[in-house]
């Protein structure tokens, strides 16, 4: 056995203030509109974890750059192939000359290999940057996944869980779509603008005078538009959460709302609820299906103002047929992208909001680090030891005050007490889930914090009220106690749980599937199933939480007699709060309000006729005298 002394612990991370979330509808999902607090921060924050990617990001704006160039330069040179046919034409018509098919056959072909090159390059920015955003959603979700493995469980006791999977879920795609699509929009949208202006400017600086008159009324009519859109959006997005919810927690709960006849009640709130949904839903969809006929009508006055203007100007000798029918195509390629970019202006914030909500997530406050050379055990003999331990979940409300107890190698110590008294505080101290705000916590004389967290619950095996068992075989979920354990040896943990006979009688026995809700099987089945793991696990200390809460009687005598087998040479916690389940317990904790208020065996607790015998006595006698004939019946293993 060995130890090393324990260096002072630092924190991983700084504390983040979390606040209230921000623009955020009901579990957690993004709101159109939402903002971040610190826009510049944020972005700065993003561009420097987009660090590694840079040479992708560099050959994507190259290619952006490229492709947006090529789709500019087309319509100017396919002008010219334009007013060499009007002209030949004319001059066919008067006898003066003929149309030079070669060299409009040459525009063309050098006008359709612009237009190939252009493509090739946005097929190629596309599928990089498409790779580039997968690979950074990718990484964000691991690095979430792996921060909330080192994360104290005071912050999920603070958080609710849909937050949590609003950050891994929502926050991450809303990112991983901008960069994927809003990136190479921004740029070509940018390089198309400024192209595009330059190349009207050539043509004619007063056609384009005309042309960007029609820009201010487009931005006029957009921002009115969305003025009175937006807040329609917002309503929408939030009674689309609670339509959801509602329907959620009508599901999740129909057996209990079928049996307290609230039908009636669940329907009339759905419809309320569905009624401004519906209202709100059809409001902002037509708001904004006005926007696209609008500006159609507006782009289309502009169309005719150049149409007439060039007009004149070509029968004047100005410019060219040629050059009317490529200032056309600009005038189309230029209100585009200015709508993309007011579109993409919002976006942006948008993911700044998101990147914001992940990048806060990624800087929480941390678990304590482990120590430097932590403590291995070579023969752990399961002395416990609890040394004057205060704790509390917030430093200025301490729930456990000066708790000391002593476990003997291989003692059942039994906690019990009224609810609130801090008896699963204890064992959640003792997993090392929280640490204590003073005193220690000794096993074998060293402190639990010199260990490694993993080491040290290796050593315990849970059985808690709250059963977890999740979507996979009955098989799998028992080899969860221990991922290398044999099929046999998983059958022979199910047996002294007594598992196994319930198991024969279900549906592809060990291999039947549960359900992601566990609803295919009973709660005291799943309880058992737990217990089938714990045995499995073959644990060296044992904490059993209200470990046979959810079984019928004769059930529970059954199990008490396996968990009796394991607790053989075992120093084992037994939290209960059904007292004739502890009587042979070598010792039982009696805690109220974080305190031990007595401590002994049964006989001697009673003897005594304090807050003990209160509880004890306030059960039923008559049950016990019932479990006790029970035991008799039942014929021993």
């Amino acid at each position: 056995m060995m130890q090393q002394g324990r260096p002072q612990q630092q924190q991983r991370g700084g504390p983040v203030g979390r606040g209230g979330p921000m623009g955020h509808g009901p579990m957690g999902a993004m709101m159109p509109g939402a903002k971040a607090r610190n826009f510049k921060g944020t972005m700065a924050k993003l561009i420097q974890y987009l660090g590694k990617y840079r040479l992708s990001i560099l050959i994507v704006f190259v290619f952006a750059i490229a492709s947006t160039v090529a789709n500019i330069i087309g319509p100017k040179i396919l002008g010219q192939a334009t007013t060499a046919l009007f002209e030949g034409s004319v001059a066919q018509a008067n006898g003066t000359g003929s149309i030079d098919f070669n060299y409009i056959a040459r525009i063309i072909l050098f006008t359709l290999s612009l237009y190939i090159v252009s493509a090739i390059f946005s097929y190629l920015m596309g599928w990089i940057m498409a790779s580039v955003s997968a690979n950074i959603s990718y990484r964000m979700r691991r690095d979430i996944s792996e921060k909330m493995n080192r994360m104290p469980l005071k912050y999920f006791d603070s958080t609710t869980h849909g937050e949590v999977l609003s950050r891994i879920t929502n926050d991450v795609d809303t990112v991983n779509q901008t960069l994927s699509q809003s990136m190479t929009q921004i740029i070509t949208s940018v390089v198309t603008v400024v192209g595009v202006l330059i190349m009207m400017f050539t043509i004619s600086w007063l056609m384009t005078v005309v042309a960007l008159v029609v820009i201010p009324l487009s931005m006029i009519t957009v921002m009115v538009i969305v003025k009175y859109s937006q807040k329609y959006f917002k309503q929408q997005q939030e009674y689309l959460g609670h339509v959801n919810g509602h329907v959620e927690e009508m599901y999740g709960g129909h057996i209990v709302m079928k049996a307290f006849n609230g039908e009636e009640e669940s329907i009339q709130k759905f419809d309320v609820s569905n009624n401004t949904l519906y209202d709100s839903a059809w409001k902002a969809q037509f708001l904004s299906g006005l926007m696209m006929p609008i500006m159609s009508f507006i782009s289309n006055l502009g169309y005719v103002a150049v149409a007439v203007l060039g007009s004149y100007l070509a029968a004047i000798g100005v410019i060219t047929v040629g050059d009317i029918q490529a200032f056309i195509q600009y005038v189309r390629s230029f209100t585009q992208p200015i709508t993309q970019l007011a579109n993409i202006s919002n976006i942006l914030q948008q993911t700044a909001a998101a990147a914001e909500r992940v990048f806060e997530f990624l800087d929480e406050e941390e678990e304590v680090l482990e120590v430097a050379i932590p403590v291995v055990f070579e023969d752990l003999k399961g002395h416990v030891e609890f040394k004057d331990v205060h704790f509390g979940y917030s430093p200025d409300k301490i729930i456990i005050n000066d708790f000391s107890a002593e476990a003997e190698p291989g003692y059942k110590i039994a906690i019990v007490g009224p609810t609130g008294a801090g008896k699963t505080t204890m064992v959640k101290l003792l997993m090392r889930f929280y640490d204590v705000n003073s005193g220690a916590i000794l096993i074998d004389g060293h402190d639990i914090r010199d260990f490694t967290r993993y080491d040290l619950r290796k050593l315990f095996g849970m059985v808690l009220q709250d059963t977890w068992l999740y979507n996979g075989t009955i098989m799998e979920n028992i080899r969860y106690g221990r991922p290398d354990a044999t099929d046999d040896e998983v059958i022979a943990a199910a047996q002294a749980a007594h598992v196994d006979h319930f198991v024969h009688t279900l549906p592809d026995g060990y291999n039947m599937v549960l359900n992601e809700e566990t609803s295919n099987i009973s709660q005291g089945q799943m309880q058992l199933l737990t217990i089938a793991r714990a045995v499995l696990a073959d644990p060296k200390i044992l904490i059993l939480d209200e470990a046979t809460s959810s079984v019928d009687t004769r059930t529970e005598i059954l199990i008490q007699r396996a968990l009796d087998a394991l607790m053989q040479n075992r120093t084992s916690f037994v939290i209960a709060h059904r007292l004739s389940t502890i009587r042979d317990a070598d010792l039982i904790l009696v805690m109220q309000h974080g305190d031990i208020v007595e401590q002994g065996n049964h006989e001697e607790l009673l003897a005594r006729k304090g807050f003990y015998y209160e509880l004890y006595m306030s059960q039923f006698k008559k049950q016990e005298e019932e479990i006790l004939d029970l035991q008799q019946a039942v014929p021993a293993d």
